[in-house]
């Protein structure tokens, strides 16, 4: 099965996808108003089966649940939630672990913490 996990963000939403059991980070889309087609794309693109967004704590977590019905009333697939505590903190050890250059780190972090997040939940 083909997972896709999302980092869900203000202005932009990182996106990793699970494809035959290795994940890899994808280039984040942004928040705006072509998200769900643009998602849409994305889940055609690479034949999602599921779909696990990360749900932080506090005031944003309610930004974020609101974003998940959305998905919910158009999507027909499984939409679930996962905590995301410190995904984000994990992202950047990966990132500096990686040698990844300081240029491309606000291009490319949300969706290694979307790959974070999705790692917690597909077991292979």
């Amino acid at each position: 099965m083909n997972y896709l996990g999302i980092d869900y963000g203000s202005k932009n939403i990182g996106l990793a996808v699970s494809v035959l059991g290795i994940i890899t980070p994808i280039l984040a889309i942004k928040n705006d108003d072509h998200i769900i087609e643009n998602l849409q794309k994305i889940i055609v693109d690479y034949k999602i089966d599921g779909i696990y967004v990360g749900v932080s704590e506090g005031g944003f977590a309610v930004r974020t649940k609101t974003f998940v019905e959305k998905l919910k009333s158009v999507l027909q697939l499984n939409i679930e939630t996962v905590e995301e505590a410190v995904s984000t903190i994990e992202a950047q050890q990966i990132y500096i672990k990686n040698k990844n250059k300081k240029k491309d780190y606000k291009k490319l972090i949300d969706s290694i913490a979307a790959a974070v997040i999705l790692r917690r939940i597909v077991n292979y």
